[in-house]
């Protein structure tokens, strides 16, 4: 059952007020605590929905208001217990496949997925460089995954889904390319030339540079789903904050790519939360928010998450997007690019006729 847009506006505001600026968390401490056993059940929902329920519960049991409300205090360690459980489980799963993957000769970077933690999303991202057969092989022969059904959209983005028994996550991998419709590949190449390695829970895994990261969010949120979850500003916030970003690096890449507009206006999107939150927004150089083609003010709640507009502002990324693909001479991305209309019309044809756009996207 949907949530009333405003109480849904209230739990995301709290949300990014437990995992932006914690200390600052006194309203949000107090709206949790005063929440009914239903009301909780949709504040959990929602704050699962967008990756931050670990992040979002221990802020509330380390702010100095949750101190003496034993009843919030035991409520909340359960829900983190319960989720720590879950995530402990996936990832011995993730390093299982990452290792078997590996040893079979198909390189591998996990994607997304560990930027949460110590939250985790309900899939495992993995991007591989390999052949599709390979990995198929290994996933089915290995893990006795099963293969979801694909879409249209799942089979020109070269992407798969797996079902391992024991597993509660899909397991998402993109092959050789990424976008949409698989309009990147030289782009794409990038996560595993440029992966670094990341330990989490004493296990080691190849993720993506800090550009790639942000080039994966970007295509992500800016030219497929149109909406941010709370995650993508904790955790992009966190990326720039560090200082390993390389914005240089970033713009060159993704110019060559097409998507440097989309990179920009997420990034100043990310600050101008950040903004909201801290009071000051994150040190983005000036040739990013030049770029930038609108900011944080666009994006409103609804259904969940904060909402990009498709119109103007989506078409307008992919019409510039297209239009670079056309001029550098890359006949397969611009062909590719092309059919995306064609498929977010059957897209809402079947949601109308059905209710769902599986089958498509």
């Amino acid at each position: 059952m949907a949530l009333p847009l405003n109480r849904e506006a209230e739990y995301l505001n709290a949300l990014f007020s437990l995992t932006l600026n914690p200390l600052q968390a006194k309203d949000a401490v107090a709206l949790v605590a005063s929440l009914g056993p239903e009301e909780r059940s949709e504040f959990l929902s929602l704050a699962d929905s967008n990756h931050v329920l670990v992040r979002g519960l221990k802020a509330v049991l380390q702010h100095p208001d949750s101190a003496a409300n034993v009843e919030l205090r035991s409520w909340a360690k359960q829900q983190i217990d319960k989720e720590e459980k879950r995530i402990s489980t996936a990832l011995v799963y993730l390093h299982a496949i990452c290792e078997e993957l590996e040893t079979a000769n198909c390189p591998t970077t996990v994607m997304k997925s560990l930027d949460h933690y110590p939250d985790l999303g309900n899939d495992l991202d993995l991007y591989s460089t390999a052949e599709e057969k390979a990995i198929c092989d290994v996933m089915t022969g290995k893990f006795n995954a099963h293969i979801e059904p694909r879409s249209w959209g799942d089979r020109l983005a070269h992407k798969w889904n797996f079902a391992i028994p024991g597993l509660k996550e899909s397991v998402e991998v993109h092959v050789q390319r990424l976008g949409q419709m698989g309009e990147h590949t030289g782009l794409a190449r990038r996560f595993v030339t440029r992966r670094v390695l990341k330990v989490v829970e004493n296990k080691t895994y190849h993720v993506p540079a800090p550009e790639e990261r942000i080039v994966v969010a970007t295509l992500q949120r800016m030219y497929r789903h149109f909406y941010f979850r709370v995650c993508d500003i904790v955790n992009s916030a966190a990326i720039i904050e560090s200082g390993e970003l390389n914005f240089q690096e970033l713009q060159r890449a993704t110019e060559l790519a097409g998507i440097w507009p989309g990179v920009a206006t997420y990034l100043t999107i990310v600050s101008d939360h950040v903004q909201r939150y801290r009071g000051i927004p994150l040190s983005l150089p000036e040739f990013v928010l030049s770029a930038a083609r609108f900011g944080g003010k666009e994006i409103k709640p609804r259904a969940r998450f904060l909402r990009v507009p498709v119109l103007p502002h989506g078409a307008a990324l992919y019409t510039y997007q297209v239009t670079q693909a056309a001029m550098r001479g890359d006949v397969p991305g611009t062909l590719r690019l092309s059919l995306l209309p064609y498929l977010a019309s059957a897209a809402a044809v079947a949601y109308k006729v059905t209710g769902s756009d599986k089958g498509v996207w």
